[in-house]
C-alpha cells in the first residue's frame, strides 16, 4: 500500500471513528482533527513498514480499533462492549484471510491459542484483583493476544511486558497511582504489529 493513499484512507477512516465516538452512549468528542490524524498518522506507517501485503489488513483494523479504544479509556476508563465484541469476529475474519493469504493454517491457529491464553491470564487477575484491571480490561486481552499470536509466541510474551510498561508511563504522567490498562495492551500490541521481531509472521 502506497503510504499517501495509506494516509488518506486513513483520514477517511479517521472520520468513521469520530462519527462511532459521538454516537456511543457514554460519546467522546476528541478535538477536530485528532482522530483523521491519528488513523492517518498509523496507517501511512503501515504502509512504509516493510510488512507482508497480507499483514496490512490487521495492523490497520487494529490501528483505527486502537485510536477509538484508546480515545473511551482515557475520556471515561471504559472499553465499551459495543466496540469491543464486533471487533473479535471482525479480528477472526482479518486475521483468518491473513492465515490463508500468508503462511498458512499454523498463523490462525497461534492467533486462537494465544487469545484464549491472554484472555484467561487477564480474567484470573481481574477475579484476584478487579480494583486493578477491568472486565473491559479482560475482554480486549483476547483480542491482543491473537495478533500477538499471529505475530509468533515470543511476541505473546513481550506485549505484556511493553503493556505494563505503557501503562506505568501513562501513570506517571498523569501523576496518578493507576493509569486505564487499555491504551497499554492496544500500544503493544500495535507495536508488535507494525515493528514485528526478526523471524516473526511465520507458519
Amino acid at each position: 500500500m502506497d503510504i499517501v493513499f495509506g494516509a488518506v484512507l486513513g483520514v477517511a477512516a479517521g472520520r468513521g471513528a469520530r462519527a462511532l465516538l459521538a454516537r456511543l452512549r457514554r460519546p467522546v468528542r476528541p478535538p477536530p482533527g485528532v482522530c483523521e490524524t491519528s488513523v492517518a498518522a498509523l496507517w501511512a506507517l503501515a504502509a512504509w513498514r516493510p510488512l507482508p501485503a497480507w499483514w496490512l489488513p490487521v495492523a490497520a483494523g487494529l490501528a483505527w480499533l486502537a485510536v477509538v479504544l484508546t480515545a473511551t479509556d482515557l475520556r471515561h476508563r471504559l472499553l465499551p462492549n459495543v466496540v469491543v465484541l464486533p471487533a473479535y469476529p471482525a479480528a477472526a475474519v482479518l486475521l483468518g484471510a491473513a492465515a490463508a493469504a500468508g503462511p498458512g493454517p499454523s498463523v490462525a491457529a497461534r492467533a486462537a491459542g494465544a487469545g484464549a491464553l491472554l484472555l484467561g491470564v487477564h480474567a484470573a487477575v481481574h477475579l484476584a484483583a478487579p480494583g486493578h484491571l477491568g472486565a473491559g480490561d479482560v475482554k480486549l486481552a483476547g483480542l491482543v493476544g491473537a495478533v500477538l499470536g499471529a505475530v509468533s509466541w515470543p511476541a505473546v510474551l513481550l506485549g505484556p511486558v511493553l503493556a505494563a510498561v505503557v501503562t506505568a508511563v501513562l501513570a506517571l504522567a498523569h501523576r496518578r497511582a493507576a493509569a486505564p490498562h487499555g491504551p497499554g495492551l492496544l500500544a503493544a500490541a500495535l507495536l508488535v504489529a507494525l515493528f514485528p521481531p526478526a523471524g516473526a509472521l511465520a507458519g
